[in-house]
Order: C-alpha cells, then sequence, then structure tokens
C-alpha cells in the first residue's frame, strides 16, 4: 500500500511521463542501499520550519555571501514578539554591481518612504533558484527521489522543482522560471547544478537581482543524525555580482502528516499598494 501510494504521488507530478517513475519502495531502502541520502524516509516526515533567519539566507562562516538586512533597518519578522518591519537591503555588501545597487536602492527607498516592497512569494510569482531553498512560511519540503530523477515539492502554493540526475546541461537551454537542474549524488549529498534562469526572478527577498548568466550549485545533505537538512548555495553571475558568492539554509525534520493542498490565489487589485510588480489585470468584460 506505501509502494502504491508513493508511485501515484509520483505519477500525479509527472503527468504524461509517468512511466518513468520507477518501482522504488516507499520508505527509500534503495537509496539506502545504493549509499544516498534518503530524504523522505516515510510518508509523514518532511521538512518543516527552517532554521534560517526568518526566509533569509544565512551567512556562510567565511567569505562573500547574500545580501542582508541594513543594520541601521534591521529586519523584525512577523513571528517576532516585536513589531515586524519590511526589508531594508544592505548595499554595502561588495558582491553587488553597481546596476544592481541602484535597482535595489529604490526598493530601499519605498520601503523607507513607508511603501510596501514587492515579495514574490505574496504576489504567487515563482522564486526561482536560488530563493527556492529560502521560499518558507511554515509548510513543508518534501522529497522524491528516483533512479532518474528528485522533486523538490514545497507544500507552500505547491511549487516543485524537478532536478534530472546524471546528465548534461542543455547546450542552450531557453531561460525559465526554475531553469534548467541537474544533479548527481556525492556520498551522503545531493549536488543540483542549476542555469537557465529567467532575469525575471529575483535572487532573495531583498529584490537582489540576477541576469541570464546566473549559475547557481545547490548541495543538499543531512546532518544531525537525519534531523537538519543542511543546504549549502554557491551563486555566480559576472553580469550582476562582483565575485562569487556562497550562503546557508537549514532546515528542521519534522512530522507533518499527509501532503496538503495549498493553492495561491492573487487578487485583480493591486489590493495592499504593493511597489514595483503589479499583478496582471485585464479590464475587459468576459460578456
Amino acid at each position: 500500500m506505501r509502494r502504491f501510494s508513493l508511485m501515484c504521488v509520483a505519477a500525479g507530478l509527472l503527468g504524461s511521463a509517468a512511466v518513468l517513475v520507477p518501482t522504488y519502495a516507499a520508505d527509500g531502502s534503495n537509496e539506502e542501499r545504493l549509499g544516498r541520502p534518503n530524504f523522505n524516509p516515510d510518508g509523514r516526515t518532511g521538512w518543516g520550519s527552517s532554521r534560517g533567519k526568518s526566509d533569509d539566507f544565512l551567512p556562510p562562516k567565511s567569505g562573500p555571501g547574500p545580501v542582508l538586512s541594513d543594520p541601521k533597518h534591521p529586519y523584525i519578522p512577523n513571528q517576532s514578539a516585536q513589531n515586524s518591519t519590511y526589508r531594508v537591503s544592505d548595499l554595502t555588501n561588495p558582491i553587488l554591481m553597481d546596476w544592481a545597487k541602484e535597482s535595489m536602492k529604490k526598493t530601499n527607498d519605498a520601503v523607507l518612504a513607508g511603501k510596501v516592497p514587492f515579495i514574490a512569494r505574496e504576489r504567487c510569482w515563482p522564486i526561482g533558484v536560488p530563493g527556492f531553498v529560502i521560499w518558507n512560511r511554515g509548510q513543508p519540503l518534501r522529497f522524491i527521489q528516483t533512479r532518474d530523477q528528485v522533486w523538490m515539492i514545497n507544500e507552500l502554493f505547491g511549487i516543485t522543482r524537478r532536478v534530472y540526475l546524471n546528465v548534461p546541461h542543455s547546450a542552450d537551454p531557453k531561460p525559465s522560471w526554475w531553469g534548467e537542474s541537474v544533479g548527481h549524488y556525492e556520498g551522503d549529498t545531493l549536488v543540483v547544478d542549476t542555469i537557465g534562469v529567467t532575469d525575471r526572478t529575483f535572487v532573495d527577498n531583498y529584490r537582489t537581482p540576477h541576469t541570464e548568466q546566473l549559475h547557481v550549485v545547490e548541495r543538499f545533505r543531512m546532518i544531525d543524525g537525519g534531523k537538519t537538512l543542511h543546504v549549502d548555495v554557491n551563486v555566480e553571475d559576472r553580469g550582476a555580482f562582483t565575485v562569487p558568492w556562497n550562503a546557508i539554509q537549514q532546515w528542521e525534520r519534522e512530522d507533518v502528516g499527509p501532503h496538503v493542498e495549498n493553492l495561491c490565489e492573487p487578487q485583480n487589485e493591486d489590493f495592499f499598494g504593493y511597489e514595483v510588480v503589479p499583478l496582471p489585470r485585464d479590464d475587459s468584460p468576459d460578456f
């Protein structure tokens, strides 16, 4: 029964490609026999609340790191007992090229003027890569691992990434929201290499821009005896960043129960007064 359940879920995700679903046992024993990490050993546990700083990246122990909040205007998330704030990015981060700083300064100025900034998650826009690993509002992250692919599914709005295993990148992938991700296992680590991400996405919730030269390598592994999913992220983009930089994110294993449908349903009106990127709308009557 458990094997059947896993195959049904995978078949529903793959649609017409359902023939690719192998008959792997739902307990992940095949992964374990092959020496690979099994990120979902049963049907109830998943990766729940992030151990990161809210839904932002954590900096590396040393070297260039991600954009964080301006120390003069610290970001306080909704979960805090203090009055929450909106993000104001630290533009002194040396990874940023001048044009990126100028773009982000416009957002900073709008926030400091009392306006509400654009956040992809709250406007039903895909966050892309590497933002996928900080896409968090409490809903769990799950994995489906097959011989040829890995599916990463975040219950928040049902966003899904597909990673093809042990294949090269396409010669010239067409830019898309999630880009083209190929991966392989290195011992206890899943290594995911992504290119071809459209420049319509942002790297993070500070609206850090990038170009279509973006190249992201993520390394997923379990630590703390399997209690924590640790993700090391390397980002390179010669069109937006002065140097390659690194970031970290961590998720806790939790008993999250069955997968729950969670849809994003945007309003036609710009109800909250979000800045910069309005929702598409059609003012013509349907009949």
